[in-house]
């Protein structure tokens, strides 16, 4: 009886040990479509602010137009963005600093405060631009700018202003992508809403 009952525990090791072996199989042919399956995404265009916009309108009278923004070479500065496998990448001719101009000029067109001919201009160089979206509860963004202005020439402001984000994500990444896709423009507003808080920055566009 002793043998028998040890020969039915060595084949239900055996058995379990198959198990394992299957599970652990299934979890790394899963995990490598998740890796191989990638697509190229493409990030939403920037939705002014309505805040952002009153502040632009409320700091006075003036007039500024959108200079050149550059792209730094640090290695937060990311393009495209990865999620997960998938790249994400900017509407604005494939550069995220020109989203950033492109942000600034709408919300100084809808304040009424841009002209193409001004003597006052807004520059600057984008440091850092990325987002997180592994995070199986949490995804986070994080994004910092150089801003110039320049009034005929002369430099009036020079700073550099940053932002974070955070949002609920999910392990699904049918959920957690798109979520961090439709967090970009949600980003690049509190990086502005930062800039128009400084009222050295208001006060060089005047």
């Amino acid at each position: 009886m002793s043998g028998i009952k040890i020969t039915w525990q060595f084949f239900l090791t055996q058995g379990e040990c198959f198990k394992m072996h299957c599970f652990r199989a299934l979890l790394l042919s899963l995990s490598a479509a998740v890796l191989t399956t990638g697509c190229s995404l493409m990030a939403p265009q920037y939705s002014a602010s309505i805040d952002n916009v009153q502040k632009l309108k409320d700091a006075g009278n003036y007039t500024a137009k959108v200079g050149e923004f550059a792209s730094g070479q640090g290695r937060g500065n990311v393009n495209p963005i990865s999620l997960r496998g998938s790249s994400m990448s900017s509407p604005y001719q494939s550069s995220y600093s020109k989203y950033v101009a492109e942000a600034i000029k709408q919300e100084l067109s809808l304040a009424d405060k841009f002209a193409p001919n001004a003597d006052v201009e807004v520059s600057g160089t984008l440091l850092k631009n990325d987002l997180d979206a592994s995070g199986f509860n949490t995804g986070t963004g994080e994004i910092e700018a150089r801003f110039i202005v320049k009034k005929s020439g002369q430099i009036l402001y020079d700073q550099v202003k940053s932002a974070h984000q955070e949002w609920p994500s999910s392990f699904a990444g049918a959920i957690a992508i798109p979520r961090a896709v439709q967090e970009y423009s949600n980003l690049v507003q509190k990086l502005l809403a930062s800039l128009y808080a400084d009222n050295a920055f208001l006060n060089a566009l005047k």
